[in-house]
């Protein structure tokens, strides 16, 4: 059935979104959680997990394809047919081999490989998803759903980090661990399937969508060239780059132990917490400090501006990771407690982000706005991934206190990054 060129955006926009988050937290989120639950290492799982970055991290290299072959409505859709396929073959194709030889068992790399699918995937979803909401919606639409496609985005969060985590540990109280996996990744595949199908009827083809003035690979490339040197022609390239890189340093780190932490047995280290609690505390709870810490960021930065909100935020990103100090030299089984903790970090950490994505946009101001945004994505996206590579390997190394220990040094680098970068006072402050 043809569609018709004009939907109303609330048929769309929340479902759009909402199929966004649920790969990307598939493929960040959940592969650790199950990862860690089927015994592999935590060196093994945060390297193989944080290669999963990487389509986040080149993303803008290919991004200007997307642009030259097809249009946005042909992407989104392609690309959640092609996820949905990758998320239905997941559950069958998962290894079944016991405890620590699972990284070694048969299946083990198709399965990293349907990760990889799904990741490369997301991410060009992404980029056609973003690009397609700015066609689809005129200035003041989008300016109407900016919340509502980020609420969505949000529940898929909470769906994906909370409610799939808890349905595996329930499940797994009742069948192997591996069967509560397959049956978990199932009900994400019928789901995210379903809303495919429901994008089929229900996704508008607005005619400004249309495919642009034909271009040459060659242009594209040359134009990408130009649009790359000239970002790295900025003023003060060198600490805006480590300010990309370090900011976020200790968090980092820290985000790819937290779920293995809550999961390992209180004789290593861990808190020996049931994936229901992790769903709980950490998928549900704290995703909504987290939110709320970016909220409450925005209303500050919006009245002193980023200049006078960057020392607050940066000290709010970096010391509540002391945090998680506390629980491992303490190991409370107390829920109350953990989740308060939990709580504090996420809610600095939401807080702090938001000085971090306005000096991205700060810094992508003048010719070329919107490519040398996606320029600083990507290194948003590497700064993630690299501490990520190795974090599994320092934590077995030193120990869980001693790695938290390590994050909290890892601090100094925010505080560097910080007093190095050049800031308009007036950028960010609004204007009475």
């Amino acid at each position: 059935m043809k569609q018709t060129q004009n939907k109303n955006p609330w048929l769309w926009v929340p479902t759009l979104y909402f199929a966004e988050g649920i790969p990307y937290f598939l493929v960040n989120t959940i592969s650790v959680v199950m990862f860690t639950d089927m015994g592999m290492p935590n060196g093994q799982m945060s390297l193989y997990t944080s290669l999963l970055y990487l389509p986040w991290v080149i993303k803008p290299i290919w991004s200007p394809f997307v642009d030259l072959i097809k249009n946005k409505h042909w992407w989104i859709m392609a690309m959640q047919v092609v996820m949905s396929l990758a998320m239905m073959l997941l559950p069958f194709l998962l290894p079944q081999g016991p405890g620590t030889s699972f990284s070694s068992a048969p299946l083990f790399f198709v399965t990293l490989g349907l990760f990889w699918v799904t990741a490369f995937a997301s991410a060009t979803h992404d980029i056609a998803a973003d690009g397609f909401y700015m066609l689809a919606l005129d200035s003041n639409r989008q300016a109407e759903f900016v919340g509502i496609r980020s609420t969505f985005y949000r529940l898929s969060s909470i769906f994906g980090q909370g409610v799939l985590v808890a349905l595996a540990g329930v499940l797994d109280r009742y069948t192997d661990v591996h069967v509560a996996w397959q049956l978990t990744l199932i009900l994400a595949a019928v789901i995210f399937s379903g809303v495919t199908l429901y994008h089929t009827w229900h996704m508008p083809e607005p005619k400004s969508d249309s495919m642009n003035e034909p271009r040459t690979a060659k242009e594209i490339v040359a134009d990408f060239g130009r649009t790359f040197t000239t970002f790295f022609q900025k003023k003060h390239i060198f600490w805006a780059l480590a300010f990309m890189l370090l900011y976020r340093l200790p968090e980092a780190f820290l985000v790819k132990m937290i779920n293995p932490f809550m999961l390992n047995p209180v004789a290593d280290g861990g808190l020996a917490m049931t994936k229901e609690e992790v769903g709980l505390i950490y998928g549900t709870i704290g995703i909504a400090a987290l939110t709320a810490g970016g909220i409450l960021g925005g209303l500050f930065a919006s009245k002193v501006g980023l200049k006078k909100s960057l020392w607050p935020m940066a000290l709010s990103l970096a010391l509540p990771c002391l945090s998680f100090v506390f629980l491992a030299m303490f190991q409370p089984d107390n829920n109350w407690i953990i989740g308060s903790c939990i709580a504090l970090d996420q809610f600095g950490y939401g807080f702090g982000f938001t000085a971090y994505m306005l000096y991205l946009i700060y810094f992508s101001n003048g010719e070329f706005k919107t490519a040398h945004y996606s320029i600083c994505t990507a290194f948003m996206a590497l700064s993630m991934m690299l501490p990520g590579l190795i974090a599994g390997y320092i934590q077995e190394w030193l120990g869980y206190t001693n790695f938290f220990i390590f994050v909290m040094v890892c601090c100094l680098a925010t505080v560097a990054v910080t007093m190095k970068i050049q800031v308009d006072p007036q950028f960010g402050k609004k204007q009475n």
